[in-house]
């Protein structure tokens, strides 16, 4: 079947035209404002007022069009009811059939409304950004504020779907009815289990989840790993992305992303103990920890680029080079060499493959499958982060084969090193490399979905849905102004950017401030965990098994939070406010782990790491999410992609946190601690500042 956007029939889009908001002459108007303010012949209060009474006008015409539609659609399944009773009397397989494909057809033009609904939203979101960034006051902040919450509200209509829920309902229960319960006629309010939703019911649910900003756990923990998503859902999968679709190849990536955090984190609570047999400091731990993340920042770049080609000759690059990685700091304890352990640490970082992930979920992974492997991507590197420090506490022995040392701090050199080898081999065997798309096809569904939304708004019909909207032709001088950073040349819409400075250049000041909170957090993380072993052993005389049990249960934390936000906090508060709340939060946690005057004691420690750890993972959720949404499309596709700015972000926050520790060890370990944690504090600081200057931009 294909896409939906290119089903609409001609006469549809002259139908509906009317309908949509009106950009162009919107637009024309906010110009005519800022010319008759220029020249102050007008003055401001009154451009807001006219305005906001434009706004209203519009948004009614469309709310009432869309009451109408529903309507239709609430007569034609009126009438399928009665057809559905009838039929309850009489078995007739044909008119069953019948009967399923009409209720379908409903649910297609349920899909149709939503894609009218989406544009007029976009385009509503737009004109708004628009004269914000015209007139440099928050004209978007005071329509919102003073429309959203009135009882007589028509944009809470048009972004809150009132009454589509029951037009869902009655499709779902039918279709759900005639396809499993032929001849019983069973309710699925009395059978749930067996109630298994149709394809259109469920692209349905997710257009209007998405338009409503709802969220479950899943689409929540999916999101974290900032594989973009397309604007609406099709009706059908693409049958290419079907056929590249392998389920041991899939599973194949979650174990490499697994295996990388356990290698990453196995480490962490013997890295100390390390370099002092080395005959180094304990805070060169920062170093060794940080080497790792030094690689990631070049790792990344080139192994976006291999993924462009192939999936499989990168994974096996990235398994052998961490095989060999690991076997060096392994080898560094007998050598007694601590540039031989850096070494073995960088090839590490070198190895990280993560970009591979990442674009095999988003390339050959079906869009009904691509929610659950991209949270299934996102818990397999949570569990690595948590069975890195569990392993470490297993490693408690001493002794030697031939001239090689086995010890804490050399086995999980060699466990790695062997699960490296055995992925290898499984790799070689099990992993099928999907087909190779024709160049020409490169073009991403998702730039396509965005390409769709702003050719929409810029002609004010409903032409550009066929995704193939007709160029734009000049109609007077008003539309022959360059137009805003948003709104985007199709044409650079559908290419992917070339390099790091041009994906730079499309980020919004709003999404530069996400990625500086994400900045923040991994630095905070990486502070917190990265300087555990020899906080703890110099404040607490901790075991390195104390300290991995205590990194293991921080670990766990991150699935049941991600739960609790996902479920139930993202549906009751907006993104922009559970973001925000986190950084305070994030900030409360650093400055309670200062030590001040009183003795540091294990509870005050335990306690601030936890709310920083737990905040810190609330806020990298809700950042990520906002930040899929808002992503230019453009960024969706080709080596410099949204998830490798993310990635950069991070791991540079990484680097920074672990030569900071490094650095502060020369001041003596007893001062590390409030050290360490002054840069972090003003960072977080920083981050909250800059959210607060952006915070309604985030809408």
């Amino acid at each position: 079947m294909v896409a939906f956007g290119k089903k609409l029939k001609e006469s549809q889009i002259q139908e509906w035209q009317g309908y949509y908001i009106n950009y162009k002459l919107l637009k024309k108007k906010v110009n005519r404002y800022t010319q008759e303010i220029h020249v102050g012949s007008e003055n401001r209060l009154h451009v807001l007022k006219d305005f906001a009474r434009m706004l209203d006008a519009q948004i009614e015409t469309i709310v009432l069009f869309l009451l109408e539609q529903q309507g239709a659609l609430a007569s034609r399944l009126s009438q399928l009811g009665e057809l559905h009773d009838a039929l309850s009397q009489h078995q007739d397989g044909a008119r069953i059939s019948e009967l399923q494909e009409a209720y379908r057809a409903v649910g297609r033009d349920l899909l149709r409304l939503l894609f009218f609904v989406e544009i007029n939203a976009t385009g509503l979101r737009k004109i708004l950004k628009k004269f914000d960034k015209r007139f440099g006051y928050r004209f978007t902040d005071y329509y919102v504020k003073t429309r959203a919450n009135h009882p007589y509200s028509q944009l809470r209509q048009v972004f809150k779907h009132v009454g589509i829920g029951a037009v869902v309902g009655a499709i779902s229960r039918n279709l759900a009815e005639l396809q499993y319960h032929q001849g019983s006629y069973i309710s699925i309010y009395d059978q749930p289990t067996l109630s298994h939703p149709d394809p259109v019911v469920d692209s349905i649910k997710a257009a209007v989840n998405r338009l409503s900003h709802s969220t479950t756990f899943l689409e929540f923990l999916g999101k974290h790993a900032f594989i973009m998503q397309e604007e609406l859902p099709s009706l059908s999968e693409d049958h290419d992305v079907e056929q590249r679709y392998h389920f041991m190849s899939l599973l194949l990536n979650l174990v490499n992303t697994f295996l990388y955090m356990v290698n990453t984190y196995i480490i962490v609570p013997t890295a100390d103990n390390y370099s002092l047999n080395l005959g180094a400091a304990a805070t060169v731990c920062g170093v060794i920890i940080g080497s790792m993340a030094v690689a990631q920042v070049f790792s990344s770049v080139y192994f976006s680029a291999w993924s462009n080609r192939s999936y499989l000759k990168p994974l096996v690059f990235s398994s052998i080079v961490l095989l060999i990685g690991n076997t060096l700091y392994a080898l560094a304890y007998d050598l007694n060499s601590i540039a031989v352990l850096l070494i073995g640490r960088l090839f590490c970082g070198l190895g990280s493959a993560r970009a591979v992930n990442r674009r095999y979920i988003s390339d050959c992974v079906p869009l009904k499958l691509r929610m659950q492997a991209s949270a299934g991507f996102v818990s397999a590197s949570a569990l690595g982060m948590a069975c890195g420090p569990a392993l470490a506490c297993l490693f408690q022995t001493n002794f030697k084969i031939y001239k090689l040392t086995f010890n804490e701090d050399t086995l999980p050199g060699w466990v790695m090193a062997i699960s490296w080898f055995v992925y290898s081999l499984w790799l070689w065997i099990s992993f099928r490399e999907p087909l190779q798309e024709p160049k020409e096809n490169l073009v991403p569904q998702e730039a396509n979905a965005g390409l769709l939304i702003n050719c929409a708004v810029e002609n004010g019909s409903t032409r550009p849905l066929l995704l193939n909207c007709e160029a734009k032709q000049p109609d007077g001088n008003e539309d022959q102004e360059p137009d805003d950073d948003e709104e985007e040349d199709s044409e650079k819409i559908q290419r992917p950017v070339t390099s790091l400075v041009s994906a730079y250049r499309l980020l919004t000041p709003s999404v530069k401030v996400q990625l500086f909170v994400y900045f923040m957090l991994k630095y905070a993380m990486e502070i917190l965990l990265a300087e555990s072993s020899v906080i703890t052993e110099y404040y607490f005389i901790w075991s390195t098994s104390s300290v991995a049990i205590f990194l293991a249960c921080l670990g766990l934390t991150v699935l049941p939070v991600n739960i609790i936000v996902g479920n139930y906090i993202s549906n009751i508060f907006e993104e922009r406010q559970v973001l925000l709340a986190s950084e305070i939060v994030v900030c409360i946690g650093i400055l309670l782990s200062f030590h001040i005057l009183t003795p540091y004691s294990v509870p005050q420690y335990v306690g601030s790491a936890l709310i920083t750890f737990v905040a810190a993972e609330v806020l990298e959720g809700v950042n990520l999410s906002l930040l899929s949404r808002v992503m230019s499309s453009r960024l969706s596709q080709g080596t410099y992609n949204g998830g490798l700015l993310s990635t950069e972000a991070g791991t540079l926050a990484r680097v920074i946190a672990d030569g900071t520790i490094t650095l502060s060890g020369y001041l003596g370990e007893s001062k590390l601690l409030n050290v360490t944690l002054v840069p972090s504090l003003f960072i977080c600081i920083s981050s909250i500042v800059a959210t607060c200057f952006t915070y309604n931009s985030f809408y």
